[in-house]
């Protein structure tokens, strides 16, 4: 590097020099930390468990400066890559709590999350406990900032990152439920006064992007279009939580890296009048929550994909330049009729997202260009008729899971009941996320009713030749996919269409 990494930790700006781009944040609190002295205190508390951003025993907050203000985000220490902190500041589970009391008499004072979980017996051998504090202490904040305690649902959705193999979880979302009674004025610990920690990082960002032939930062979209253009066998890093498990798992060589994150213009997220402007370095959780505002029947998917760390972390360009056959988020905005907005050089190009995948983890991409930004009408089209934006996703688990089949669908009807357009994305069933387009054939244009829906699914069964891997065989992936169809008429149909609640499986509680 140019220069070393610069961030604050415990306070204090510390660096970290020498060091390989692709070392981790928890590399760096269980093996690094330590040679820094005795003046940061412990380190350890942060563990390792899946080492691929599943388990959420390695959480840590980070917290950086985002429109003039301090934002605070849960994220994966485990592949979350060091110099990616460069400029920000980190806080783990031993900054929960404040200095000790002066009277050695005297308990040491704990944040209301750790007291909770101490009260409840939420924690069993331990291992996972530090990764659901912080976890519990970010919701925490919010509950605060908000004035009003979440619900039994919105916590677990909170927790959905972190597992336990020991309690079963009930004592844990007690604890979660328990935390904030009697701290009507909050509670912030040293670590998380915001008012000095601003302060600290406003100070931080005169320090120059990091740099070396293997790291690049650039700062702005056209130093990144240059560096593009001359480095096109460099790997594009956004979050990380896909990149990072090829290090972990893989042991892979990533190469050449040009981090987005600092690029001001791509976390731009902006609605225009054309619709939802969503640049690649604006995280999954900021893109989803935009999405589910304009169309709320979004907020299942959004909830289910992945956990609060990894959205924190990865963004929704990433996920559709990965081009993964399984990847949640492209089906869902092939039916909204995304496009995306192409950069090389100072070149600009549209292209529609259903155009964009040529092949297995293939695209159309030419040497040198970039996605800068996805897209989303705000309506897939300019006609008036209603439209009825659906999207399911199926898997072995509810939380954190790698789906067997998703499905967006977007269906217009007349005030005849006669399909006008239709859109139907299927992830899972080939080997690019693509439409049902004899599926769509088969419905435009016909009143929408049992006999089609019928003609429907026989077409779908020619759109698409899946495969049977460890997720589910081929003849369930047939089946799911037309019980998805089925359920999209069952819940839109002109006659007495059934409300979603009728045809959901899990409503949310715990």
């Amino acid at each position: 590097m140019n220069a070393p990494i610069r961030f604050i930790f415990r306070g204090q700006v510390v660096e970290a020099a020498n060091t390989d781009p692709t070392r981790t944040l928890l590399q760096w609190l269980r093996e690094d930390a330590r040679t820094l002295g005795g003046t940061l205190g412990g380190t350890l508390g942060t563990k390792e468990g899946c080492n691929e951003g599943d388990c959420g025993a390695c959480t840590v907050i980070v917290a950086e400066l985002e429109d003039g203000n301090v934002r605070l985000r849960t994220l994966n220490a485990c592949i979350r890559f060091l110099p990616t902190l460069h400029g920000k500041a980190l806080l783990t589970v031993e900054d929960l709590s404040p200095a000790p009391p002066t009277d050695s008499t005297q308990p040491p004072r704990l944040h209301p999350a750790q007291e909770a979980l101490v009260r409840c017996h939420g924690s069993q051998c331990g291992f996972c406990t530090p990764g659901f504090a912080m976890s519990l202490a970010l919701s925490f904040e919010r509950q605060r900032l908000q004035g009003r305690c979440a619900s039994r649902a919105e916590l677990a959705n909170d927790l959905a990152g972190n597992l336990c193999r020991c309690t079963g979880y009930r004592p844990i979302l007690d604890a979660a439920e328990q935390m904030g009674h009697g701290q009507e004025d909050g509670y912030l610990p040293e670590g998380l006064v915001l008012g000095p920690l601003q302060a600290q990082l406003e100070a931080l960002r005169q320090d120059a992007p990091l740099d070396s032939p293997t790291w690049h930062a650039p700062r702005s979209l056209p130093e990144l279009a240059e560096l593009r253009l001359a480095h096109t066998q460099a790997r594009l890093l956004a979050g990380g939580t896909d990149i990072g498990l090829w290090v972990n798992k893989q042991l892979r060589e990533t190469g050449p890296l040009i981090h987005l994150g600092d690029v001001a213009e791509l976390r731009q997220l902006r609605r225009e009048d054309t619709g939802l402007h969503i640049g690649a370095a604006v995280t999954l959780e900021d893109a989803w929550q935009a999405l589910v505002q304009h169309w709320p029947s979004l907020s299942e998917i959004h909830r289910r994909f992945a956990g609060p760390p990894v959205r924190h972390a990865g963004t929704l360009v990433g996920n559709l330049a990965n081009g993964s056959p399984i990847g949640d988020a492209a089906p869902v905005l092939m039916a909204l009729g995304a496009k995306l907005l192409l950069r090389r050089g100072a070149a600009q190009r549209e292209l529609a997202l259903d155009a964009f995948y040529v092949d297995y983890m293939q695209n159309r991409l030419e040497a040198g260009e970039f996605i800068e930004a996805v897209q989303v009408p705000l309506s897939p089209s300019p006609q008036e008729s209603p439209w009825h934006i659906r999207a399911w996703k199926i898997s072995k688990r509810f939380d954190c899971d790698i789906s067997a089949l998703s499905a967006g669908m977007a269906i217009q009807l007349d005030s005849a009941g006669v399909v006008t357009d239709v859109k139907l994305a299927f992830g899972g069933m080939a080997a690019v996320v693509k439409r049902a387009a004899g599926t769509e054939a088969a419905l435009l244009g016909q009143p929408w009713n049992e006999a089609t829906l019928e003609r429907a699914l026989a077409a779908l069964e020619a759109d698409f030749t899946p495969l049977s891997d460890l997720r589910a065989s081929a003849s369930y992936r047939r089946a799911a996919a037309r019980g998805l169809l089925m359920r999209l008429w069952l819940e839109t149909r002109p006659d007495q269409p059934l409300p979603a609640a009728q045809l959901r499986v899990f409503e949310g509680t715990v």
